[in-house]
């Protein structure tokens, strides 16, 4: 499909808002999904733990907004360095914990736990918000926030694995912690490096998503 083709038809306002559906909805789905451990958590953890639980869910919360922001864009200095954060943090986490979910459930798999039609509904939605942010990537601008969404996102890893909120595994997996923390780390440096190279660099595209004109 040509460039002017390709952007068209994912910055087509009826595209944009049917995504924004699918991830306002699959982010709801996600915190619901989270539900037994924010529970556990809140029993047995500091309240202040609570936010970097959820790691899917939020990733698409980020891109949900990300999607909104597309559609009508801020003003000034300050929304517009907000704007880039928001989609520095959609396509880095988005990246991340699409992979992530994936490859967990599969190496679950591999060591012998059985993968059921929920697993397969994950497997396919974590890809699709992996491939959805390197789609919109080149629509954003967010290569000058990105160290900042990188900083947060190590933060959420070291909470992760210091503190025992990393997203609870298959237990067949419960003897390869050090090496789920180590790919987990491997991958958000992997994800940042995706959303720098499949970005758009400090410049916006060339016609509006807002207006929908050239």
């Amino acid at each position: 499909m040509p460039a002017n083709g390709f952007e068209r038809l994912f910055l087509h306002r009826g595209m944009i808002w049917l995504l924004f559906a699918v991830n306002f909805l699959g982010t709801i789905y996600g915190y619901i999904w989270y539900g037994n451990q924010l529970a556990y958590t809140a029993e047995h953890y500091p309240a202040w733990l609570l936010p970097f639980v959820p790691d899917s869910p939020t990733a698409s919360l980020f891109f949900t907004v990300a999607l909104l922001l597309l559609l009508y864009p801020p003003k000034g200095l300050k929304g517009t360095l907000v704007r880039e954060l928001i989609e520095a943090l959609a396509v880095l986490t988005s990246v991340k914990y699409g992979i992530w979910a994936v490859a967990m459930i599969f190496a679950g798999g591999y060591q012998g736990d059985v993968i059921s039609w929920k697993d397969w509904m994950l497997v396919g939605s974590h890809l699709g918000m992996a491939v959805e942010a390197l789609i919109y990537a080149r629509f954003f601008t967010l290569r000058r926030m990105l160290p900042v969404a990188l900083l947060w996102t190590l933060a959420n890893d070291m909470l992760d694995y210091s503190q025992g909120i990393f997203p609870w595994l298959p237990s067949v997996l419960d003897d390869d912690l050090n090496e789920v923390q180590y790919f987990t780390i491997g991958l958000t440096l992997a994800s940042t490096a995706a959303a720098w190279l499949f970005s758009g660099k400090l410049r916006r595209v060339p016609w509006s998503a807002g207006s929908g004109r050239r």
